[in-house]
């Protein structure tokens, strides 16, 4: 699985380099400004990207906007993104395109090298891994909005744990629930969201993204 790696600090760079290929991935580029980043994920369209928010030279959000402007020049794109703190801006610029194969971690999760890793290949795999702190501050920010209004608490618990990548499986454990409690849970969830029957996986990136961006 190839991967583009854009993080300025070269200690950690080099360690999540090493990470990564100890997890057999391939590391095709590592780079550590927008510009760089830009050009290797339009070279190389890894299978996913993995970047950090604050590039050089502007320190601000360039990393997330390389990474956007790849995905118009190779869309659908995977991008998981690093940041040092919640920003709901962010968040919402890398969801506004509707499509899945997103992430959004905190650098604290990095530390935790088997949630990062596996959010890795959930994010190259069209899934989406969001940061609990994240859905933490869009839920607030989106409890009012139709149609997730609808949602009862049980059911936002449920959709909660969905962005997080989780299993329906995984979700029974944490809520005490039965897996096929889970699943009742989430059909309704997506009749009360108004997505149409289709594949299961790509119903449920469209509610997580739903959900997040408050539509």
């Amino acid at each position: 699985m190839k991967v583009v790696l854009a993080e300025d600090l070269h200690l950690l760079r080099e360690g999540l380099v090493h990470l990564l290929r100890a997890h057999e991935f391939d590391v095709v580029a590592a780079v550590e400004s927008g510009p760089e980043l830009l050009r290797a994920l339009v070279t190389h369209r890894p299978d996913v990207a993995v970047v950090d928010v604050r590039l050089p030279p502007t320190f601000t959000d360039e990393g997330l906007q390389a990474a956007l402007a790849a995905r118009k020049q190779v869309p659908g794109l995977p991008v998981l993104v690093l940041s040092q703190h919640v920003q709901q801006l962010y968040a919402r610029e890398l969801l506004a395109d509707g499509t899945g194969g997103i992430g959004y971690l905190l650098k604290d999760r990095v530390f935790n090298t088997d949630q990062f890793i596996d959010a890795v290949r959930r994010v190259a795999g069209g899934g989406t891994a969001m940061d609990p702190d994240v859905i933490a501050k869009l839920m607030v920010s989106n409890a009012r909005n139709e149609p997730i209004a609808r949602l009862t608490p049980r059911e936002r618990e449920v959709l909660e744990l969905m962005a997080e990548g989780r299993s329906n499986a995984a979700i029974g454990q944490r809520l005490f629930l039965s897996e096929s409690a889970v699943g009742k849970h989430t059909a309704s969830i997506f009749g009360k969201l108004d997505l149409a029957p289709s594949d299961d996986d790509n119903r449920r990136v469209l509610a997580v993204l739903a959900y997040l961006n408050g539509r």
